[in-house]
């Protein structure tokens, strides 16, 4: 399914349709808006958080505010308080998987997605273990202390599990603590709690999420890339094998299984795949606030959104901040702090930018301290 105002047919291949646009940058620009309509950031929103982390199949979240931000702003009117107590229920959970950092799962999704993936990352992993003596008999015994310590619906944070290592000779902080607990995810051993202060819990996965018919069901990694492409889509091959961290190998023989289910356009050479049924294009509310590492900026390296002429972001230096969306292009930065019951934010755009866009920034700055409960105070320059 193509808009054939947007695409012509190239050409065939393997008697499907490829896609080409006689006109680059609207092509370029269509690829933008049908992610943003795939990912829920235009049309109509869901209305839980769990329903977006199952759109998505899973969301970067090692930055635990502004991941509660990225499922906020896709859905209908939920505060920070809703998308925690439905985190805190367990209808998603906070692990390792997929890359080696933390991400948000849907609970009924979690244990076929580890399967596929976790020897992937397991296999990367095992430098960082080498480097501390982390042997598999070392990690066992590990894993065997985490759960003494959860057994019996105990929650614990990382700090509590640290010194119950520590009191049985084990690291009780730092990486090799990290990377005992992460071996403990990856096995499919525990999974997150629900957050006790500040502080995110573990919690044993047999217990937080009881095993259903449909949990036992074996997948595979064509089921998982479908899912990539129908959250994420149009997207690549290499964006699948980034966002999954399996070779682009096992990726590409994913794609000639599922093929069929999809639709694909080419774009400078690059072939991208999509949910023929996905939500229509629909235009952008003014401007979005892009939380640190979104998926709808992190997933694309190649094709992105295009920064404007003067954006304040200096091209050597870490971008640890979140991006301002306007039509589809990158405009500046935002970062925010919270200070008792206010957001301070402070908002940096490209220069002739902020004349005409004034009202649109300062809304949805307005709609950020809404769904934090906040109130706002405000600085923007360029």
């Amino acid at each position: 399914m193509t808009d054939t105002r947007r695409f012509t047919p190239l050409e065939l291949i393997d008697g499907r349709p490829r896609w080409a646009s006689t006109r680059p940058a609207q092509v370029w620009r269509e690829v933008l808006r049908r992610r943003l309509a795939t990912q829920r950031l235009t049309g109509d929103a869901p209305s839980t958080a769990a329903e977006v982390v199952r759109v998505l199949g899973c969301v970067q979240s090692q930055e635990y505010g502004h991941a509660l931000w990225s499922l906020g702003m896709r859905t209908s009117g939920l505060t920070v308080a809703d998308v925690q107590a439905e985190f805190d229920s367990g209808s998603f959970l906070r692990t390792h998987i997929l890359r080696p950092t933390w991400h948000f799962i849907a609970a009924e999704d979690i244990r076929w997605i580890l399967q596929v993936t976790a020897p992937r990352v397991q296999k990367l992993n095992q430098t960082i273990y080498r480097q501390h003596g982390l042997d598999p008999a070392t990690l066992e015994r590990g894993l065997a202390i985490i759960i003494e310590e959860l057994e019996g619906g105990r929650y614990r944070t990382r700090v509590e599990l640290g010194k119950a290592l520590a009191d049985r000779g084990f690291a009780g902080q730092g990486t090799g603590l990290a990377y005992i607990v992460m071996n403990a995810e990856l096995a499919g051993v525990i999974c997150s709690g629900p957050i006790r202060g500040a502080q995110q819990t573990y919690a044993l996965l047999d217990e937080r999420v009881p095993h259903s018919t449909s949990s036992a069901r074996k997948r595979d990694i064509p089921e998982l890339a479908v899912s990539f492409f129908l959250g994420h889509g149009p997207a690549s091959i290499q964006d699948l094998a980034r966002w999954s961290s399996l070779t682009v190998g096992q990726c590409r023989d994913a794609l000639d299984v599922i093929k069929d289910q999809l639709d694909c356009i080419s774009v400078e050479g690059e072939e991208l795949w999509f949910d023929p049924a996905a939500p229509p294009p629909g235009p952008v509310p003014g401007a979005l606030l892009m939380p640190l590492y979104d998926e709808v900026t992190l997933s694309y390296p190649v094709i992105n959104f295009p920064q404007s002429a003067g954006h304040p972001h200096q091209p050597d230096e870490d971008l640890f901040i979140g991006c301002v969306i306007i039509s589809e292009t990158n405009v500046g930065l935002w970062r925010r702090t919270l200070r008792g019951r206010k957001m301070i934010m402070e908002m940096t755009v490209s220069a002739g930018v902020l004349p005409k866009s004034r009202d649109i920034l300062e809304a949805a700055a307005a709609d950020l301290a809404t769904f934090l409960g906040k109130e706002l105070e405000l600085t923007i320059t360029s």
